[in-house]
Parts: structure tokens; C-alpha cells; sequence
């Protein structure tokens, strides 16, 4: 809405032109109708007028005296004058204020809002030059920033800096911070690049309103994912810990910000900014989501670590039995040594060596178990690669760890299902005989303790105590028919003593074979 302004002496053309023009329908808003000079003027003080409606000839200030006041305060207002006075002189001087249109008394409604319409249309074009004039006019300071940034900088480019872009006025010393979006790689570059370049754009947009509310007015683009800051002296980690808040209210991700040390002219920013940069990389160590300041950090020596003298063989066992407390004591004891570490890529390798000596060592212990693996996509670690922070580095190998294990565990259930659904099916043939563990373990050549301890673990009860069991069922299934002798029962469930037969029916079913049949 334009702001606009309506004087007029005459009240009943002042109420006709706030009542009667459609100012709404227009995109134009009418915050004040007066009907002398020194109230428009005060109106003026207080709200920046757009457009200004005025009469000529008015007592006290003429409209002429009232338009060139406004020029003085807003050199750009568009003038409407009207006036029942044809006389070429008040026309002439309108002219030479630059009014927009002269219309004459009794005036028709449509000969105002048509003027008004062309103002309107020249307001729009106006406001649409000069976004276009700004946003060349960033792209431009963009440009010179980054050949600052760069190293790539002349005494002119540093003059022009200083004196067009405003660095001139800024509050010496000042600081480069680079703000950052964190799990970028991951996040964005699976979308379509159409798709990526609109989310960029739109954070870019609502950045700069973030920055501008914490008074940092000099930015710039470096890359898709990070952005400078001149930070001015007098400005602190709570500003920028702000900048960090609302951007994450406002986008279902975190930003971290690094921050340089204090530069006290143009040319010492590029050092600030590569310090900016230096204290990003600490995002690995320190955590994303935050204020990373270079001159608090602590600069040790990297931690060179030999991997392959670190024993795995408690987190392979872990794997092996499906111990998920252990796999995650056993990662924290490894990342101990992976956080003395200051190098990304070092600790990337540190872990890709973990993962592929485990690899190695499952394909020596079953080669049936590293296939699984192969199969599920778990040997196939690129996405780690992407990971920005120890803690989603290591959350990543325990999670990979723990599908592992389910997945060797899953394994190792159907296999042992299988044997025991072999071992009851073979029983099931030979229950008429006195069937033993080693008879079944030498007919699926196994050891009697392995198949002993298999067949408790899938289903939960030993295999002498299931046989019986077996027996018994089938002994009651052969009771309900009379024409079989109780005898000939035992015999077929391979009982060849029948007072033994007939105490294992009575401690099983509460009941003699004779006294069951007779119930049934």
C-alpha cells in the first residue's frame, strides 16, 4: 500500500475524495486528510508519504508552498494538484514542481482515480528499478568481497569497498565470521538441482532478515552452504548465537558459525576469515549448531594412531552374539582415541579401517555371514563420508554395527531352526524306537553337545525332556482307539519296559495308560 496524503480547505471536496475514491482497490492508503498546509506538514513529520493529493489555492500555505516543503523532505512524493483555477500561471508553476496531474474543480471521480492509476503504475515501476538496482548493486559488493576473501585485491577494489559498500563506517576492529549449514551434503544433494537452488535462495532471503535484525549489515555468498559476516567491534558470540537460534526456528536444520580474530584494517580480513574457516573444521571435534570462536580453540598435535594395533576382537565377538551393550562400551573405547584426532579425513580413515578389518574378520570366522552382510548394503560405507561431526560418525558405526549383529543373529536363528526342525522331524520317524541325542547328531553329523545346546536355545526345553513329551502325546493318541492293546502302545512309542511306560504316562498326564483309556 502507498501511503497518501489528501489537503483540501473545501470539506465537502475533502470527504468527497476520502469517501468516494476507491483508495483500497487502488493499493494506496490514505493516512491523512487535512484541510490546511501546517497540518499536512505535521502529518509529513510523522509518516513518510508516497503520494500527495493537494489543492492549489488554499489560505495561509498555498498547495504550491505545501508541495515544495514535501519535496524538501521527500524529494521522490508524487504531486496531484486540484484546483477550480484554470489560470495558465498556477498550471505553469504545478509544472515546474514536476506534479503528476493537474485535475480542475468540479472535479469528475474518474478523471482522479485514472491520475491515480498512473501514479500507482509509476510507483510500481519505481520500487521494481531500484530492487534491481540493489540486488546488482549485492551481486556487485558479492563480487568484490570474495576477490577480498580470495587474496585477489587492488587498492581500487579495497577503495571501492570502503568507500561505495560502506566499510569505510564500519566500527573498527572487525571480525570475519562464515556461517555454515550443517549436514549439507546428505540433506540437499539428493534433490533434484532445480529444487536445491529454490531451498537455497529462500534461506538466503530470510538470512539476510536475521542478519540485518543483529545489525550485521555486510554479508556475503561464498559457496552453496556458506556465507561471510563482518562482525563490527562491539558485536558478540550472543549476536551470532541469536543469528544460529532463529535460523533454526525457522528451518528444520542447524547452522554452525565460525569466527576469526579481530582484524584492525580492510586487508587484515582475509586472515580473519581463513581463521573463520580453520574454526569450522572444529565442528568435527566441538559439534555442529553453534559458535565456534578461533581464538578459544586449542591447537595440539594430530594423534597418529596405528589402527591395526587395535584389538577387535571383543567388538567381533560382540557382533558375533548379538551383544548390543558391548558393541556400544567397545565403539566409545575406540572413539577415546579417534577424539584426539584433528583431521576429518584421519578420522574417516580411522574408521573405514575399523569397518573393513571387522569385515575381514567376520568373512574368517563365516564366510555365509559376510555374504549377508554384503547383501543388506551394510558393507558399503560412502554415506559416513558425509557425516560432519565425531558424534554422527560414531553414532553411524554403531548403527551399523547393530544391524550387523541383528543381521547375523537372524541368520544364526533360521540356521539353527532349520537343524532343529530336521532333528524333531527325524525323531518323529524314529519315535517307535528308543531314539537317542547321539543318534541324531551322528545321523545330521553333528556333536551331541552342539545339537543338545541348539535345540534348548530355539526351543527352550532339553532334548531327552521333548522326546518324552513326544512319546506321550503320540502314546495318548494311540489310547483313544480300544482295539490297541496298552502294551502294543509303549511298543510303538518305543517303550520296551511297560512299568517304566507307564510311569512316565502318570507323571505326564496324572494318570495310569488303563485309567486314561478308560476316561477317554
Amino acid at each position: 500500500m502507498y501511503k497518501t496524503l489528501i489537503v483540501d480547505d473545501e470539506i465537502l471536496d475533502l470527504e468527497g475524495m476520502r469517501t468516494f475514491i476507491p483508495w483500497n482497490e487502488l493499493g494506496m492508503e490514505v493516512v491523512g486528510a487535512v484541510n490546511n498546509g501546517f497540518e499536512a506538514m505535521n502529518v509529513m513529520e510523522r509518516e513518510k508519504i508516497d503520494v500527495l493529493v493537494t489543492d492549489v489555492h488554499m489560505p495561509s500555505m498555498t498547495g504550491l508552498e505545501l508541495v515544495k516543503k514535501a519535496k524538501e523532505l521527500y524529494g521522490r512524493i508524487k504531486v496531484i494538484f486540484v484546483s477550480g483555477y484554470q489560470d495558465f500561471n498556477y498550471v505553469k508553476q504545478a509544472l515546474s514542481l514536476n506534479a503528476y496531474s493537474y485535475v480542475l474543480k468540479p472535479m469528475d471521480d474518474m478523471e482522479l482515480i485514472e491520475a491515480l492509476k498512473k501514479v500507482v503504475k509509476e510507483l510500481d515501476l519505481e520500487k521494481q528499478r531500484e530492487r534491481t538496482e540493489q540486488a546488482y548493486r549485492q551481486i556487485a559488493k558479492n563480487e568484490y568481497l570474495l576477490l577480498l576473501l580470495e587474496g585477489i585485491i587492488s587498492e581500487e577494489t579495497a577503495s571501492i569497498l570502503l568507500e561505495n559498500y560502506g566499510l569505510k563506517h564500519v566500527n573498527w576492529p572487525i571480525r570475519a565470521a562464515a556461517l555454515e549449514i550443517d549436514d549439507w551434503a546428505w540433506k540437499l544433494d539428493p534433490l533434484p538441482e532445480h529444487l536445491k537452488q529454490d531451498w537455497i535462495n529462500r534461506f538466503y532471503e530470510s538470512a539476510q532478515t536475521v542478519f540485518k535484525a543483529e545489525g550485521i549489515e555486510h554479508i556475503c555468498r561464498t559457496s552453496k552452504q556458506r556465507i561471510f559476516l563482518l562482525i563490527e567491534n562491539g558485536m558478540n558470540e550472543q549476536n551470532l548465537e541469536s543469528v544460529i537460534q532463529r535460523l533454526h526456528e525457522l528451518h528444520p536444520f542447524s547452522v554452525t558459525v565460525g569466527l576469526g580474530c579481530k582484524a584492525d584494517h580492510l586487508l587484515k580480513l582475509r586472515e580473519s576469515y581463513s581463521e573463520a574457516l580453520t574454526a569450522l573444521e572444529y565442528k568435527l571435534i566441538v559439534g555442529k549448531g553453534k559458535v565456534i570462536d578461533h581464538s578459544r580453540l586449542e591447537f595440539e598435535g594430530e594423534t597418529e594412531t596405528q589402527t591395526t594395533e587395535l584389538p577387535l576382537e571383543p567388538l567381533v565377538n560382540a557382533v558375533l552374539h548379538y551383544d548390543l551393550v558391548k558393541i556400544s562400551d567397545e565403539v566409545d573405547q575406540l572413539f577415546t582415541v579417534a577424539a584426539g584426532m584433528r583431521s576429518k579425513v584421519q578420522i574417516q580413515f580411522f574408521v573405514l579401517d575399523i569397518w573393513m578389518r571387522l569385515e575381514g574378520q567376520l568373512k574368517s570366522i563365516s564366510d555365509n555371514m559376510f555374504q549377508a552382510l554384503q547383501h543388506d548394503g551394510l558393507s558399503k560405507p560412502d554415506i559416513m563420508l558425509q557425516y560432519e561431526t565425531l558424534d554422527d560418525i560414531r553414532s553411524w558405526l554403531r548403527y551399523r554395527l547393530f544391524s550387523a549383529a541383528e543381521i547375523i543373529q537372524n541368520k544364526k536363528q533360521k540356521k539353527s531352526a532349520k537343524i532343529v526342525e530336521e532333528m524333531i522331524r527325524y525323531v518323529k520317524q524314529q519315535i517307535h524306537d528308543n531314539i537317542t541325542l547321539k543318534e541324531v547328531a551322528d545321523h545330521l553329523s553333528f556333536s551331541p553337545n552342539y545339537l543338545g545346546m541348539l535345540f534348548k536355545e530355539v526351543t527352550g526345553t532339553n532334548f531327552s525332556e521333548y522326546v518324552i513329551q513326544l512319546r506321550m502325546e503320540k502314546a495318548g493318541e494311540l489310547l483313544k482307539d480300544p482295539r490297541i492293546k496298552i502294551y502294543e502302545v509303549a511298543d510303538r512309542v518305543g517303550y520296551r519296559y511297560m512299568p517304566y511306560f507307564s510311569r512316565q504316562f502318570k507323571e505326564v498326564f496324572g494318570m495310569t495308560p488303563g485309567e486314561f483309556r478308560r476316561k477317554m
